[in-house]
């Protein structure tokens, strides 16, 4: 539970800072990193969905009843946080990773949850 909940709250509050940007951005980021968060602003509309996907996600994860499908629900931005680190910034992959392994693991554990959406 209290894994849930840390992951659950990690996810809110990165998605509450796309809107409010209460977080100082370091100054030592790659410069990579900086054009990849100016792209992503440019466009308009990312973000804002992707801070949207992130809270619902979060406050799914929270609750037991829940979190199978806050967990499905946060995947894809996962997935593209691992990715962003592959390609962009590697050297700030160890947090993603150990995020994705939570997440993985209680997809596994809910895999029998899982199971109506792709039966046939």
């Amino acid at each position: 539970m209290i894994i849930s909940l840390l992951f659950g709250l990690i996810f809110i509050n990165s998605g509450l800072n796309k809107f409010f940007y209460y977080m100082p951005i370091p100054d030592d980021l790659p410069e990579k990193v900086l054009k990849t968060m100016e792209a992503f602003n440019s466009i308009g509309w990312v973000n804002p969905l992707v801070a949207l996907v992130e809270i619902l996600g979060g406050l799914l994860f929270i609750p037991g009843k829940t979190r199978a499908l806050g967990a499905i629900v946060i995947f894809p931005v996962m997935v593209g946080i691992i990715v962003h680190h592959l390609v962009v910034a590697p050297s700030g992959l160890a947090v993603p990773l150990v995020l994705f392994g939570i997440l993985l693991w209680l997809i596994i554990e809910n895999r029998k949850r899982y199971f109506p959406m792709v039966k046939s």
